[in-house]
């Protein structure tokens, strides 16, 4: 994606430094755009975890390079085995709902052990950080094509009139590496003069809607309105919503959808009012281990200041401010699981399926076996 007119990708190399990894601090956004400079596990982790850098593609990137400063530090240890599982444990703490950052770590663990000495294991996890993040980024790209066509038929049946989208938190460009999942499809149908409009769900507490996907549609020339989360139920009552794509960051093989909070409830109010419900995500946020996400997928719980703080931009410098009552105790349950029978469909690399498992396996037979049944 451009920003400024300069491509960027979510993370990357510093040029001329293999020992810097860049990421875009979120935080940040929109009122400053601040590029940080990470050097170690710790400092990784801490990025995940206080979300510099968030989104399933992006946090799987983030661990898939994690890994790679795991494998420097640890040729720094007597105990190069014991000293990287502990980094990798570290890692895999730090956002136990999104699956593609337990898939990335083990996934290059699995790569390491080929290497027959320490230089050889530190380029393996070098090239293995890469190939996630060169993957994820083409398997956003083929969301959106495939995307696209239900957009294209929409707008067909609307006579060329804007294809109204709902949203919800940012499943774009900044929460992978590039293109984004759920804004895949509609950046496709803008490149390609089909007319959209996006209503963004601002994504209380933290507004990674009103902060982050508005300032990713501005940056395109996308057309939006952002909204307050609990107004999509009567847009769609009163016909002004065409369809709605969210993004995922853990659904099980049989299709719950493991989204940011709020997901269900926009599900809900598209199946009372027959408004077709998408979720679209790379293959490697699909948990195949998992079939009931309701009962199984574990529910990050974050710090209850993000609930009772607001943040916003205030005489020139991000400020917060207090919204609650200091004696009001604050839940802040950060993901929610919309049921498969709400999906009416899931966008993948590979094509559209329904949220069944059989529809899930038909575009990845190679899956079938070895799951839980």
């Amino acid at each position: 994606m451009k920003v400024d007119s300069k491509h960027y990708r979510t993370i990357w190399e510093k040029p001329g430094d293999r020992l810097t990894v860049q990421i875009i601090d979120q935080r940040q956004l929109p009122f400053k755009f601040v590029v940080e400079d990470i050097q170690t596990v710790e400092q990784m982790c801490v990025a995940i975890k206080e979300m510099h850098l968030r989104g399933a593609g992006l946090i799987g990137a983030a661990g898939g390079y994690g890994m790679y400063m795991a494998v420097l530090e640890a040729a720094q240890s007597a105990d190069f085995a014991g000293e990287l599982n502990g980094l990798a444990e570290q890692l895999n703490r730090t956002r136990p709902t999104a699956i593609n950052l337990s898939w990335a770590i083990e996934r290059q663990l699995v790569a390491i052990q080929a290497g027959s000495s320490v230089a050889e294991k530190v380029e393996i996890a070098l090239q293995t950080a890469r190939a996630i993040a060169d993957e994820d980024a083409q398997a956003c790209w083929k969301i959106g094509e495939h995307g696209l066509d239900i957009i294209r038929a929409i707008s067909e049946n609307k006579g060329g009139e804007a294809v109204n989208i709902l949203t919800h938190c940012n499943a774009g460009w900044l929460a992978f590496v590039d293109n984004g999942s759920a804004t895949a499809p509609i950046y496709a149908a803008h490149n390609h003069a089909i007319k959209v409009h996006v209503w963004v769900d601002e994504t209380r507490p933290r507004n990674q809607g009103a902060r982050l996907t508005a300032w990713e549609l501005g940056q395109e020339g996308v057309p939006h309105t952002v909204i307050a989360d609990n107004v999509g139920g009567h847009l769609m009552q009163h016909g002004l919503v065409d369809m709605v794509i969210v993004g995922s960051d853990r659904t099980t093989y049989t299709g719950d959808v493991g989204n940011k909070i709020g997901t269900y409830l926009k599900a809900l109010a598209a199946k009372d009012n027959d408004v077709p419900f998408y979720a679209a995500m790379p293959s490697s946020t699909i948990d195949w281990r998992t079939k009931d996400g309701v009962q199984s997928v574990p529910i990050e719980q974050r710090g209850a200041e993000e609930v009772e703080f607001a943040e916003g931009w205030l005489d020139g410098a991000i400020q917060q401010v207090r919204l609650t009552p200091e004696s009001s105790a604050a839940a802040n349950f950060a993901f929610d699981i919309t049921p498969a029978r709400l999906v009416t469909g899931m966008i993948t690399e590979r094509g559209i399926c329904q949220a069944k498992k059989e529809s899930v396996f038909e575009l990845f037979p190679e899956r079938r076996d070895g799951v839980n049944a």
